[in-house]
């Protein structure tokens, strides 16, 4: 690798000449770890002209490091930095943190205290990962994605690929979701009334930026999706948790001064249970009767694999007071962070303006090969080979988990995880980190529970990235865990 010339600076205030200055620089790149052994340096000639002085000075300079055995000379390839130069004096990086600022002055407002479970970034060394949220490279069609992904960098695609959209979002892809996903949930929608966003909870954040503020009420589920949880509590409005049932949330206990619900109909979160045909009516009803919205999370209806997915709330939607949010980042890839939302225009302009104001647009490059990968079928075809998986792997997980005798506390129409019940006084978050010295990873349930009252007996079993083989002998482990 070759050093730039330009990354060496003349300093005005060095005490010496410009021969021991440029000694200096050397040096102290290498002693830094800036510079390493093996690394080509500037020519004399272009860091002579570089810092505009003489080569004869930097040449000097460069004979003085030779014979110090921080550089050696190669004939006419240049210079080089030295294997036996002296080794960096620091290792790692550099605390600059000095302690003169006060950050708990400056800070106005803390985003870091959010209660989540942290998936282990080494979570696939794990035999066991019960998790939830992972790709399996198994499934995942990595062949025709890379070919879509080269497609789209084709001359053809060069403006989808590096055009500035602002406000506006791939039209493939936006014809795609209108046309394909959209109709299969039962809704129809023009371009105007879909934005692309960076996954569901980017969506979720537009869509309480744009509804909520310090005197609007926000309805949400519990248990219920941390990430909502702190984006709401994030805009100071009222959050009234309500309750889930066997049936999703219950509308009988909407608080009166509703703003706005936020809710997982076809798949609760985490519960995974499904809201009947007839409490969605009932929510629809009582929206229109009190003039409230609500924002739907789709997420995971593909993997309705036990049963046909029920209709969208959106579908049942005769006045636009729904706004209905889908992600192809659980059906494809976490880190695809690729979603949309749907709403009425008046709404959809309003949240294109204010992600055009903070993001402009999901990477053009990025939505172009889900485009293509979508419309040439390949998306389709992963789905059905996944819910297959999954449904195997589901089979077996249940036949486990009756085996061992654990609870589950909710179960829907497919999806990749189970909502379990340890027994009463269990504390899931010990018994996660006691559970990781056996290779079995868990998600403790106290996260998804809003307000003060974290209840800790409840965790999450997810197969989405385990192997069916090993999920009996990591369901028995488990077993004995809460047993001890």
């Amino acid at each position: 690798m070759a050093v730039s010339e330009e990354t060496f600076f003349l300093d005005p205030a060095f005490e010496g000449t410009l021969q021991q200055q440029i000694q200096s620089l050397v040096a102290e790149g290498i002693l830094s770890g800036r510079l390493r052994p093996g690394e080509k340096l500037p020519s004399t000639r272009r860091l002579a002209r570089h810092l505009g002085i003489s080569r004869i000075t930097v040449t000097l300079a460069y004979t003085e490091l030779l014979a110090d055995d921080y550089i050696i000379s190669k004939g006419r390839s240049g210079y080089y930095v030295s294997t036996n130069a002296p080794q960096p004096r620091l290792s790692g990086t550099p605390v600059r943190d000095t302690g003169c600022v006060n950050w708990d002055h400056f800070i106005e407002t803390r985003f870091s205290d959010a209660e989540l479970f942290r998936k282990p970034a080494d979570w696939q060394d794990y035999r066991y990962p019960f998790i939830y949220g992972q790709a399996d490279p198994t499934l995942f069609d990595h062949a025709n994605w890379r070919l879509c992904a080269l497609q789209a960098l084709g001359l053809r695609d060069f403006e989808a690929m590096t055009t500035d959209y602002f406000e506006r979002d791939d039209p493939r892809l936006v014809e795609f979701i209108a046309r394909h996903s959209l109709p299969r949930r039962g809704i129809l929608a023009a371009p105007d009334e879909i934005l692309v966003t960076l996954g569901a909870q980017n969506a979720l954040w537009l869509a309480a930026e744009v509804l909520l503020g310090p005197k609007r009420t926000a309805v949400i589920e519990s248990p219920c999706y941390p990430g909502l949880r702190d984006i709401l509590e994030r805009r100071r409005s009222r959050i009234v948790p309500v309750p889930v049932d066997e049936g999703g949330l219950c509308v009988d206990k909407l608080p009166e001064g509703t703003s706005t619900v936020f809710v997982t109909p076809s798949h609760h979160c985490p519960t995974s249970v499904t809201m009947p045909l007839d409490r969605r009516r009932a929510l629809l009803d009582r929206a229109a009767a009190e003039d409230f919205l609500i924002v739907e999370d789709d997420y995971e209806f593909e993997m309705s694999f036990v049963t046909p997915p029920s209709p969208a709330l959106k579908s049942l939607d005769k006045e636009g007071r729904v706004i209905h949010i889908g992600s192809f980042s659980k059906s494809l890839f976490p880190g695809l962070r690729l979603g949309y939302i749907v709403g009425s225009r008046a709404f959809i302009e309003e949240a294109r303006a204010l992600r055009a104001a903070v993001l402009r647009h999901p990477p053009g490059h990025v939505q172009r090969t889900a485009a293509y990968f979508m419309s040439l079928g390949h998306y389709d075809a992963l789905i059905k080979r996944t819910a297959r998986a999954f449904a195997v792997r589901r089979e077996v997980m249940s036949e486990a988990i009756a085996r061992h005798s654990l609870k589950i506390a909710g179960q829907g129409k497919g999806g990749s995880s189970f909502w379990m019940q340890a027994p009463d006084g269990t504390d899931t978050l010990k018994l996660t980190e006691r559970l990781k010295e056996d290779g079995v990873l868990i998600e403790p349930g106290q996260a998804f529970f809003p307000g003060p009252d974290r209840r800790r007996e409840f965790y999450r079993l997810a197969y989405s990235s385990i192997r069916k083989e090993r999920i009996p002998e990591g369901i028995a482990l488990i077993a004995r865990a809460i047993r001890g």
